[in-house]
């Protein structure tokens, strides 16, 4: 996989054009873009189709969690708008991934057409261990251990791989195995500010530790120049 090839650009902006445009200018240098909340339900579904049109890869990062017959319709719609990849919370059990599973690989033959890769979402990246005990009421617990736990159980539902911190990656390779995609958020290149994020790496340490692709959003999308920007960490990255 080329080093472009890993970058997932998060798309966290408000309009079709602003989105539209940032694909435009960055589909040489990015390998997937990532559509979330807040542009999916600025602009609702088509943006996909949209960024599909231009050549780009499309992550459909809703983090669904909901009865399994929901999560598994809402799988057959991701299949039809033709993304590359989407998640789930791990959070929603062994029912409601299985189900999805099953109603995606059923869909995907109906369209003739491969399978989206299915990501489970396990700890967010802005969850402190102090948080995790105080506000989610597991005490027990070390959020790489939850981590690794419910990595283990998304794979045993047929999900793909997971979306997890930086922090996690090694324990969950070892656990999962090489073939297991893992996806990382938190990522911020050295140069940058951390922002919100708590539990952060830079690129390169990603790349090292076994990362498959890395999210980065505002170091590119808030660069002055953000091709120069995306640039500068495809270098970080073939270093």
């Amino acid at each position: 996989m080329q080093a472009r090839d890993r970058i997932v650009l998060a798309l966290d902006v408000d309009t079709r054009e602003k989105a539209i445009s940032l694909v435009r200018e960055l589909a040489e240098y990015v390998g997937v873009f990532k559509v979330g909340m807040q542009l999916y339900n600025s602009v609702g579904p088509d943006i996909v189709k949209e960024i599909n049109q231009l050549g780009g890869k499309v992550f459909v990062d809703l983090k669904f969690h909901d009865i399994p017959n929901t999560v598994a319709s809402a799988g057959r719609v991701m299949a039809r708008l033709g993304c590359h990849m989407f998640n789930v919370h791990a959070a929603g059990g062994r029912e409601m991934m299985q189900s999805l599973v099953k109603e995606l690989k059923q869909e995907s033959e109906l369209l003739g057409q491969a399978e989206p890769i299915t990501l489970a979402v396990t700890v967010l990246t802005s969850i402190s261990q102090e948080q995790l005990a105080q506000d989610m009421f597991i005490q027990d617990m070390q959020i790489k251990d939850l981590v690794v736990r419910w990595a283990n159980m998304a794979q045993e539902c047929g999900i793909n791989g997971v979306v997890c911190s930086p922090q996690e990656i090694i324990a969950i390779r070892q656990a999962c195995g090489p073939d297991f995609k893992i996806v990382t958020p938190g990522i911020r290149p050295a140069w940058s500010e951390a922002n919100d994020q708590k539990r952060i790496t830079t690129p390169r340490q990603a790349l090292d530790m076994g990362a498959d692709y890395m999210v980065i959003g505002r170091p590119i999308v808030k660069a002055a120049d953000p091709a120069a920007a995306a640039q500068r960490i495809i270098d970080e990255l073939e270093e």
